[in-house]
Protein backbone atom coordinates (compact mmCIF):
# COMPACT_ATOMS: atom_id res chain seq x y z
CA UNK A 1 0.00 0.00 0.00
CA UNK A 2 1.29 3.53 -0.95
CA UNK A 3 2.19 6.34 1.77
CA UNK A 4 1.15 9.82 1.87
CA UNK A 5 2.60 12.04 4.73
CA UNK A 6 -0.38 12.70 7.10
CA UNK A 7 0.47 16.47 6.98
CA UNK A 8 -0.06 16.55 3.30
CA UNK A 9 -3.37 14.59 3.48
CA UNK A 10 -4.67 16.90 6.09
CA UNK A 11 -3.81 19.73 3.83
CA UNK A 12 -5.51 17.83 0.68
CA UNK A 13 -8.86 17.32 2.74
CA UNK A 14 -8.68 20.74 3.94
CA UNK A 15 -8.83 21.78 0.26
CA UNK A 16 -11.75 19.32 -0.30
CA UNK A 17 -13.95 20.42 2.72
CA UNK A 18 -13.08 24.76 1.27
CA UNK A 19 -14.95 22.95 -2.15
CA UNK A 20 -17.97 21.42 -0.06
CA UNK A 21 -18.23 24.42 2.28
CA UNK A 22 -18.54 27.14 -0.81
CA UNK A 23 -21.12 24.57 -2.51
CA UNK A 24 -18.63 23.45 -5.41
CA UNK A 25 -17.45 20.13 -4.45
CA UNK A 26 -17.97 18.69 -7.82
CA UNK A 27 -20.05 14.95 -7.51
CA UNK A 28 -19.53 12.39 -10.53
CA UNK A 29 -22.21 10.97 -11.39
CA UNK A 30 -21.68 7.36 -12.59
CA UNK A 31 -23.60 7.35 -16.32
CA UNK A 32 -24.48 4.53 -18.24
CA UNK A 33 -25.19 5.42 -21.72
CA UNK A 34 -27.58 3.38 -23.46
CA UNK A 35 -26.85 2.76 -27.22
CA UNK A 36 -29.21 3.49 -29.46
CA UNK A 37 -31.63 5.27 -26.65
CA UNK A 38 -29.81 8.96 -26.30
CA UNK A 39 -30.70 11.01 -24.69
CA UNK A 40 -31.41 8.39 -22.10
CA UNK A 41 -29.22 7.04 -19.75
CA UNK A 42 -28.85 4.72 -16.83
CA UNK A 43 -27.48 6.58 -13.23
CA UNK A 44 -25.49 4.25 -10.62
CA UNK A 45 -26.05 5.75 -7.44
CA UNK A 46 -23.85 4.87 -4.66
CA UNK A 47 -26.24 2.74 -2.63
CA UNK A 48 -26.43 0.50 -5.66
CA UNK A 49 -29.64 1.28 -7.32
CA UNK A 50 -30.10 2.61 -11.13
CA UNK A 51 -32.50 4.76 -12.33
CA UNK A 52 -33.20 5.88 -15.69
CA UNK A 53 -32.43 9.43 -16.43
CA UNK A 54 -33.29 12.13 -19.43
CA UNK A 55 -29.77 13.61 -20.23
CA UNK A 56 -29.72 17.26 -20.52
CA UNK A 57 -26.31 18.60 -20.23
CA UNK A 58 -24.08 16.30 -22.99
CA UNK A 59 -21.90 17.82 -25.54
CA UNK A 60 -22.58 15.35 -27.62
CA UNK A 61 -24.91 17.60 -29.73
CA UNK A 62 -26.15 15.44 -32.42
CA UNK A 63 -26.28 12.35 -30.72
CA UNK A 64 -23.26 10.41 -33.16
CA UNK A 65 -21.92 9.10 -30.45
CA UNK A 66 -23.84 6.28 -31.27
CA UNK A 67 -24.53 6.30 -34.83
CA UNK A 68 -24.46 2.84 -36.77
CA UNK A 69 -22.06 4.12 -39.31
CA UNK A 70 -19.32 5.18 -36.69
CA UNK A 71 -19.47 2.36 -34.31
CA UNK A 72 -19.14 0.16 -37.08
CA UNK A 73 -16.07 2.07 -38.61
CA UNK A 74 -15.06 2.03 -35.44
CA UNK A 75 -14.80 -1.63 -35.01
CA UNK A 76 -13.78 -2.53 -38.17
CA UNK A 77 -10.69 -0.09 -37.19
CA UNK A 78 -10.11 -2.26 -34.51
CA UNK A 79 -10.37 -5.35 -36.21
CA UNK A 80 -8.01 -4.45 -39.22
CA UNK A 81 -5.15 -2.31 -36.89
CA UNK A 82 -5.63 -3.76 -33.16
CA UNK A 83 -6.18 -1.13 -29.93
CA UNK A 84 -3.67 1.62 -29.53
CA UNK A 85 -1.50 3.16 -31.66
CA UNK A 86 1.76 2.07 -30.92
CA UNK A 87 3.35 5.43 -29.70
CA UNK A 88 3.86 9.00 -30.45
CA UNK A 89 3.55 10.35 -34.25
CA UNK A 90 7.34 11.05 -34.12
CA UNK A 91 8.36 7.42 -33.46
CA UNK A 92 5.68 4.77 -34.31
CA UNK A 93 2.10 6.06 -34.05
CA UNK A 94 2.01 7.79 -37.44
CA UNK A 95 -1.03 5.58 -39.20
CA UNK A 96 -2.51 6.05 -42.62
CA UNK A 97 -5.90 6.92 -40.80
CA UNK A 98 -4.27 9.66 -38.98
CA UNK A 99 -3.02 11.09 -42.39
CA UNK A 100 -6.23 10.50 -44.04
CA UNK A 101 -8.30 12.73 -41.53
CA UNK A 102 -5.98 15.35 -41.21
CA UNK A 103 -6.53 15.69 -45.26
CA UNK A 104 -10.52 15.36 -44.83
CA UNK A 105 -10.43 18.16 -42.15
CA UNK A 106 -7.93 20.72 -44.48
CA UNK A 107 -10.51 20.22 -47.08
CA UNK A 108 -13.67 20.50 -45.08
CA UNK A 109 -12.19 23.82 -43.50
CA UNK A 110 -10.69 24.75 -47.04
CA UNK A 111 -7.70 25.25 -45.36
CA UNK A 112 -3.74 23.34 -47.08
CA UNK A 113 -3.28 21.05 -43.86
CA UNK A 114 -4.54 19.80 -40.88
CA UNK A 115 -3.01 18.43 -37.25
CA UNK A 116 -4.12 15.64 -34.87
CA UNK A 117 -4.05 16.30 -31.01
CA UNK A 118 -5.41 13.63 -28.36
CA UNK A 119 -7.97 16.06 -27.26
CA UNK A 120 -9.38 19.58 -27.94
CA UNK A 121 -7.60 20.97 -24.60
CA UNK A 122 -4.25 19.73 -25.58
CA UNK A 123 -4.89 21.28 -29.41
CA UNK A 124 -5.34 24.80 -27.72
CA UNK A 125 -3.19 24.75 -24.99
CA UNK A 126 -0.03 23.17 -27.32
CA UNK A 127 -0.88 25.42 -30.76
CA UNK A 128 -0.94 28.47 -28.98
CA UNK A 129 2.06 27.95 -27.14
CA UNK A 130 3.82 26.79 -30.42
CA UNK A 131 2.92 29.60 -32.11
CA UNK A 132 3.76 32.41 -29.41
CA UNK A 133 7.35 30.66 -29.21
CA UNK A 134 7.56 30.94 -33.31
CA UNK A 135 6.44 34.55 -32.88
CA UNK A 136 9.46 35.94 -30.64
CA UNK A 137 7.73 39.60 -29.63
CA UNK A 138 4.40 38.33 -30.40
CA UNK A 139 1.32 40.13 -28.77
CA UNK A 140 -1.74 37.86 -28.30
CA UNK A 141 -5.43 39.85 -27.28
CA UNK A 142 -7.41 37.18 -26.43
CA UNK A 143 -11.43 37.35 -25.87
CA UNK A 144 -12.18 37.80 -21.85
CA UNK A 145 -14.33 34.58 -22.28
CA UNK A 146 -11.81 32.14 -24.01
CA UNK A 147 -11.51 28.69 -22.39
CA UNK A 148 -9.11 27.56 -19.76
CA UNK A 149 -7.57 25.60 -22.14
CA UNK A 150 -6.92 28.94 -24.57
CA UNK A 151 -5.33 30.49 -21.62
CA UNK A 152 -2.82 27.64 -20.31
CA UNK A 153 -1.44 27.97 -23.98
CA UNK A 154 -0.56 31.59 -23.79
CA UNK A 155 -0.13 31.48 -19.71
CA UNK A 156 2.81 33.03 -18.59
CA UNK A 157 3.19 34.79 -21.34
CA UNK A 158 4.03 38.84 -21.10
CA UNK A 159 2.31 40.03 -24.14
CA UNK A 160 -0.68 38.96 -23.75
CA UNK A 161 -3.91 41.19 -23.76
CA UNK A 162 -7.59 40.73 -22.65
CA UNK A 163 -10.42 42.29 -24.53
CA UNK A 164 -13.84 42.36 -23.76
CA UNK A 165 -16.00 40.06 -24.68
CA UNK A 166 -17.16 40.09 -28.19
CA UNK A 167 -16.29 44.31 -27.38
CA UNK A 168 -14.65 45.25 -31.32
CA UNK A 169 -14.06 48.90 -30.13
CA UNK A 170 -11.92 47.44 -26.92
CA UNK A 171 -9.76 44.99 -29.72
CA UNK A 172 -9.29 47.98 -31.66
CA UNK A 173 -8.60 50.02 -29.31
CA UNK A 174 -5.76 47.32 -27.85
CA UNK A 175 -4.87 46.83 -31.39
CA UNK A 176 -3.88 50.38 -32.09
CA UNK A 177 -2.35 51.10 -29.23
CA UNK A 178 0.02 48.21 -29.82
CA UNK A 179 3.64 48.39 -31.29
CA UNK A 180 2.63 48.31 -35.34
CA UNK A 181 5.96 45.99 -35.81
CA UNK A 182 5.39 43.52 -33.39
CA UNK A 183 3.95 40.23 -34.60
CA UNK A 184 0.06 39.60 -33.35
CA UNK A 185 -2.36 37.47 -32.53
CA UNK A 186 -6.05 37.24 -32.22
CA UNK A 187 -7.44 34.32 -30.40
CA UNK A 188 -11.55 33.88 -29.77
CA UNK A 189 -14.23 31.17 -30.04
CA UNK A 190 -17.14 31.29 -32.27
CA UNK A 191 -19.37 29.88 -29.92
CA UNK A 192 -18.74 30.27 -26.30
CA UNK A 193 -20.10 27.50 -24.61
CA UNK A 194 -21.28 28.88 -21.37
CA UNK A 195 -23.65 31.73 -22.10
CA UNK A 196 -23.77 30.28 -25.99
CA UNK A 197 -22.65 33.51 -27.34
CA UNK A 198 -21.25 33.93 -31.39
CA UNK A 199 -18.47 36.10 -32.12
CA UNK A 200 -18.44 39.08 -34.49
CA UNK A 201 -16.13 36.26 -37.08
CA UNK A 202 -15.95 38.95 -40.05
CA UNK A 203 -15.14 42.07 -38.27
CA UNK A 204 -12.97 40.13 -36.32
CA UNK A 205 -11.52 39.17 -39.62
CA UNK A 206 -11.53 42.84 -40.86
CA UNK A 207 -9.59 44.16 -38.00
CA UNK A 208 -6.57 41.79 -37.90
CA UNK A 209 -6.61 42.42 -41.85
CA UNK A 210 -6.48 46.23 -40.81
CA UNK A 211 -3.67 45.55 -37.89
CA UNK A 212 -1.38 42.63 -39.61
CA UNK A 213 -2.66 39.52 -36.98
CA UNK A 214 -2.63 36.38 -37.43
CA UNK A 215 -6.35 34.89 -36.49
CA UNK A 216 -7.08 31.69 -34.51
CA UNK A 217 -10.34 30.41 -34.17
CA UNK A 218 -11.41 27.90 -31.36
CA UNK A 219 -14.47 25.85 -33.54
CA UNK A 220 -14.95 23.32 -31.13
CA UNK A 221 -18.30 24.00 -29.77
CA UNK A 222 -19.63 25.30 -33.22
CA UNK A 223 -18.14 22.17 -35.62
CA UNK A 224 -20.78 19.57 -36.87
CA UNK A 225 -23.63 21.98 -36.05
CA UNK A 226 -23.13 25.50 -38.37
CA UNK A 227 -22.75 26.27 -42.13
CA UNK A 228 -23.98 24.45 -44.82
CA UNK A 229 -21.46 21.37 -44.23
CA UNK A 230 -21.08 21.92 -40.48
CA UNK A 231 -17.32 23.05 -40.54
CA UNK A 232 -18.60 25.81 -37.97
CA UNK A 233 -19.59 29.66 -37.56
CA UNK A 234 -16.59 30.92 -40.02
CA UNK A 235 -18.39 28.54 -42.52
CA UNK A 236 -21.26 30.12 -42.33
CA UNK A 237 -20.97 33.22 -42.24
CA UNK A 238 -18.11 33.72 -44.57
CA UNK A 239 -14.97 34.63 -42.21
CA UNK A 240 -10.98 33.02 -43.14
CA UNK A 241 -9.62 32.44 -40.02
CA UNK A 242 -5.76 31.64 -40.26
CA UNK A 243 -6.13 28.66 -37.79
CA UNK A 244 -8.79 26.81 -36.79
CA UNK A 245 -9.38 24.57 -33.88
CA UNK A 246 -11.81 21.88 -33.20
CA UNK A 247 -12.12 18.47 -31.76
CA UNK A 248 -14.08 15.36 -32.37
CA UNK A 249 -15.65 15.34 -28.51
CA UNK A 250 -18.72 17.29 -28.99
CA UNK A 251 -20.56 17.29 -32.42
CA UNK A 252 -18.35 14.49 -33.73
CA UNK A 253 -19.56 12.13 -30.91
CA UNK A 254 -16.25 10.74 -30.42
CA UNK A 255 -12.84 11.98 -28.79
CA UNK A 256 -9.78 13.60 -29.70
CA UNK A 257 -8.86 17.58 -31.29
CA UNK A 258 -6.90 19.19 -34.23
CA UNK A 259 -5.97 22.67 -35.70
CA UNK A 260 -6.12 23.42 -39.63
CA UNK A 261 -4.43 26.12 -41.44
CA UNK A 262 -1.41 26.33 -43.75
CA UNK A 263 1.32 23.65 -44.74
CA UNK A 264 3.63 26.15 -43.63
CA UNK A 265 1.77 26.81 -39.98
CA UNK A 266 0.99 23.27 -39.23
CA UNK A 267 4.38 22.14 -39.72
CA UNK A 268 5.73 24.81 -37.61
CA UNK A 269 3.35 23.86 -34.51
CA UNK A 270 4.01 20.02 -35.60
CA UNK A 271 7.56 20.48 -34.89
CA UNK A 272 7.85 22.92 -32.02
CA UNK A 273 4.53 21.92 -29.95
CA UNK A 274 5.49 19.93 -26.92
CA UNK A 275 1.67 18.19 -26.86
CA UNK A 276 1.94 16.85 -29.41
CA UNK A 277 5.68 15.87 -29.80
CA UNK A 278 5.46 13.51 -26.79
CA UNK A 279 1.81 12.32 -26.42
CA UNK A 280 0.96 9.17 -28.20
CA UNK A 281 -1.07 9.61 -31.17
CA UNK A 282 -4.90 9.33 -31.17
CA UNK A 283 -5.93 5.47 -30.72
CA UNK A 284 -6.74 4.51 -34.91
CA UNK A 285 -10.73 3.33 -34.11
CA UNK A 286 -10.97 7.03 -32.75
CA UNK A 287 -9.74 8.28 -35.76
CA UNK A 288 -11.56 5.99 -37.84
CA UNK A 289 -14.32 7.34 -35.87
CA UNK A 290 -13.90 10.62 -36.33
CA UNK A 291 -13.99 10.53 -39.78
CA UNK A 292 -16.90 8.55 -40.74
CA UNK A 293 -18.40 11.11 -38.16
CA UNK A 294 -17.05 14.11 -40.61
CA UNK A 295 -18.37 11.90 -43.57
CA UNK A 296 -22.00 12.09 -41.68
CA UNK A 297 -21.81 15.79 -40.65
CA UNK A 298 -21.39 16.73 -43.99
CA UNK A 299 -24.87 16.14 -45.20
CA UNK A 300 -26.28 16.04 -41.85
CA UNK A 301 -28.55 19.15 -42.53
CA UNK A 302 -31.84 17.92 -41.36
CA UNK A 303 -29.82 16.63 -37.77
CA UNK A 304 -28.58 20.28 -37.62
CA UNK A 305 -31.91 22.34 -38.19
CA UNK A 306 -33.54 20.09 -35.77
CA UNK A 307 -31.37 21.05 -33.12
CA UNK A 308 -31.78 24.36 -33.47
CA UNK A 309 -35.48 23.91 -33.45
CA UNK A 310 -34.68 22.33 -29.90
CA UNK A 311 -33.42 24.90 -28.76
CA UNK A 312 -35.70 27.88 -30.00
CA UNK A 313 -38.29 25.69 -28.57
CA UNK A 314 -36.81 25.03 -25.31
CA UNK A 315 -35.53 28.71 -25.01
CA UNK A 316 -39.30 30.28 -25.95
CA UNK A 317 -40.92 27.47 -23.46
CA UNK A 318 -38.38 28.75 -20.74
CA UNK A 319 -39.04 32.16 -21.47
CA UNK A 320 -42.47 31.60 -21.02
CA UNK A 321 -42.55 30.62 -17.91
CA UNK A 322 -40.81 33.57 -16.36
CA UNK A 323 -37.40 31.05 -15.56
CA UNK A 324 -34.36 33.42 -15.83
CA UNK A 325 -32.75 31.87 -19.18
CA UNK A 326 -30.03 33.76 -21.35
CA UNK A 327 -31.15 34.84 -24.76
CA UNK A 328 -28.46 33.33 -26.16
CA UNK A 329 -27.92 32.90 -30.07
CA UNK A 330 -27.02 29.31 -30.20
CA UNK A 331 -27.84 25.79 -29.43
CA UNK A 332 -26.71 26.29 -25.69
CA UNK A 333 -29.54 27.77 -23.64
CA UNK A 334 -27.92 28.56 -20.00
CA UNK A 335 -30.49 28.74 -16.80
CA UNK A 336 -29.06 31.31 -14.56
CA UNK A 337 -29.68 30.38 -11.33
CA UNK A 338 -26.64 32.51 -9.04
CA UNK A 339 -25.50 30.87 -5.94
CA UNK A 340 -23.52 26.87 -6.02
CA UNK A 341 -25.50 25.70 -3.36
CA UNK A 342 -28.91 26.66 -4.84
CA UNK A 343 -27.01 25.22 -8.35
CA UNK A 344 -26.45 22.23 -6.81
CA UNK A 345 -29.86 22.28 -4.74
CA UNK A 346 -31.94 22.08 -8.28
CA UNK A 347 -29.80 19.49 -9.59
CA UNK A 348 -30.25 17.52 -7.41
CA UNK A 349 -33.95 17.92 -7.42
CA UNK A 350 -34.23 17.37 -11.13
CA UNK A 351 -33.02 14.19 -10.77
CA UNK A 352 -34.48 12.84 -7.36
CA UNK A 353 -38.19 13.98 -8.17
CA UNK A 354 -38.09 14.37 -12.38
CA UNK A 355 -35.30 11.61 -12.86
CA UNK A 356 -33.55 14.89 -15.69
CA UNK A 357 -29.75 14.68 -15.05
CA UNK A 358 -27.91 18.19 -15.53
CA UNK A 359 -25.17 19.02 -13.72
CA UNK A 360 -24.64 22.50 -11.93
CA UNK A 361 -21.83 24.75 -13.99
CA UNK A 362 -20.33 26.61 -10.47
CA UNK A 363 -17.02 28.26 -10.60
CA UNK A 364 -13.86 28.00 -12.02
CA UNK A 365 -15.91 27.42 -15.00
CA UNK A 366 -18.28 30.30 -14.31
CA UNK A 367 -17.92 33.56 -12.10
CA UNK A 368 -18.97 33.04 -8.52
CA UNK A 369 -22.82 34.19 -8.86
CA UNK A 370 -23.24 33.50 -12.34
CA UNK A 371 -23.41 29.82 -11.60
CA UNK A 372 -26.06 28.22 -13.94
CA UNK A 373 -27.70 24.88 -15.34
CA UNK A 374 -26.27 24.82 -18.92
CA UNK A 375 -28.79 22.71 -21.08
CA UNK A 376 -27.83 21.32 -24.28
CA UNK A 377 -30.80 19.93 -26.24
CA UNK A 378 -29.87 17.84 -29.38
CA UNK A 379 -32.61 16.89 -32.52
CA UNK A 380 -33.38 13.50 -30.40
CA UNK A 381 -34.71 15.48 -27.43
CA UNK A 382 -38.72 15.24 -28.15
CA UNK A 383 -41.21 18.19 -27.32
CA UNK A 384 -42.63 16.44 -24.89
CA UNK A 385 -39.15 15.95 -23.10
CA UNK A 386 -39.00 19.34 -23.16
CA UNK A 387 -42.06 20.36 -21.47
CA UNK A 388 -41.26 17.89 -18.78
CA UNK A 389 -38.22 19.67 -18.25
CA UNK A 390 -39.67 23.26 -18.26
CA UNK A 391 -42.77 21.99 -16.07
CA UNK A 392 -40.39 20.32 -13.82
CA UNK A 393 -38.63 23.52 -13.35
CA UNK A 394 -41.37 25.82 -13.09
CA UNK A 395 -43.08 24.33 -10.06
CA UNK A 396 -39.31 24.09 -8.62
CA UNK A 397 -39.24 27.64 -9.14
CA UNK A 398 -42.38 28.18 -7.86
CA UNK A 399 -42.32 25.85 -4.65
CA UNK A 400 -39.01 27.41 -3.68
CA UNK A 401 -39.65 31.42 -4.77
CA UNK A 402 -36.59 31.18 -6.73
CA UNK A 403 -35.71 34.34 -8.15
CA UNK A 404 -37.09 34.48 -11.83
CA UNK A 405 -35.42 38.27 -12.73
CA UNK A 406 -31.93 37.19 -14.97
CA UNK A 407 -29.06 36.82 -12.33
CA UNK A 408 -27.45 40.32 -11.96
Amino acid sequence: MSWTSPKYNAHFASAIAGLRKDGRYRDFAVLERLCGEFPYALMHGADGVTKKVTVWCSNDYLGLGQHPAILKAMHAAIDTWGAGSGGTRNISGNSLIHTELERALATWHGKEAALLFGSGYTANAAALAALICLLPGCLVFSDAKNHASMIAGMRGHAGKQIFAHNDLTDLERKLAAADPSAPKIIACESVYSMDGTIAPLREIEALAQKYGALTYLDEVHAVGLYGQTGAGVAERDGATFDVIEGTFGKAFGVAGGYIAGSAALIDAVRSHAGGFIFTTSMPPALAAGALASLNVIKTAHDLRARQQRQARRLRDKLKAAGLPVLDSASHIVPLMIGGAHCCKGVSDWLFENAAIYVQPINFPTVAVGEERLRLTPSPLHTDAMIDELVGALDYLWTQQHLPRQMVA
